[in-house]
């Protein structure tokens, strides 16, 4: 069976970083996008992240430009923006796709491991992702595919997917208490 660590990714120069790096941390995996509305989950991550690094968290963000096209630009540009505007200082890596033919690898293994988890029902973005995604396709929440930006993966210290949260999870209330309980 897999782990985390079985996995290559590109950093956002380009250069092959193994996951198997981050061995005893409880990591966090994010599809970021930087002109979403979820955008601002950005300044509430780096919050999770300078609150708990140093007892073992690791986030680690990997900008996709697969959901209108809400990434676009470069890893780099996308480094200044998220080091500018929120502050970031976790890992950002190399764009990717996360669903369809082209999608990394990383994202396949997450999804085969943590399906949809469905939205949260009071967020006020949720009707308009479900309006969206059903026009589309009337069986999208029975596939395990990437909804949205900020879709996240909590792992754990063996490498073990335990978690998926969908975008409309909130990062204080509802993953900061999950991933503090593997701390």
């Amino acid at each position: 069976m897999s782990t985390l660590y079985d996995f290559t990714v590109e950093d956002r120069e380009g250069n092959d970083v193994s996951l198997a790096d981050y061995k005893g941390k409880v990591v966090l995996v994010v599809n970021t996008a930087t002109e979403c509305g979820f955008t601002p989950t950005y300044a509430d991550l780096q919050r999770l992240y300078e609150e708990e690094h140093d007892k073992g968290l690791e986030i680690l963000d990997f900008p996709c430009n697969q959901f209108g096209h809400q990434a676009p630009g470069t890893a780099g540009e996308i480094h200044t923006f998220c080091t500018g505007r929120f502050g970031v200082t976790f890992p950002q890596f190399g764009k990717v796709e996360v669903n369809g033919e082209d999608e990394h690898p990383l994202f396949t293994w997450l999804k085969e491991q943590k399906g949809f988890a469905g939205f949260g029902p009071d967020h006020k973005i949720t009707p308009i992702l479900i309006d969206l995604l059903s026009k589309d396709d009337e069986k999208w929440a029975e596939k395990a595919d990437i909804k949205w930006n900020f879709t996240k993966f909590l792992i754990d210290r063996s490498g073990n997917v335990v978690e998926r949260f969908e975008p409309t999870a909130d990062v204080e209330t509802v993953v900061k208490p999950a991933v503090e309980k593997l701390l």
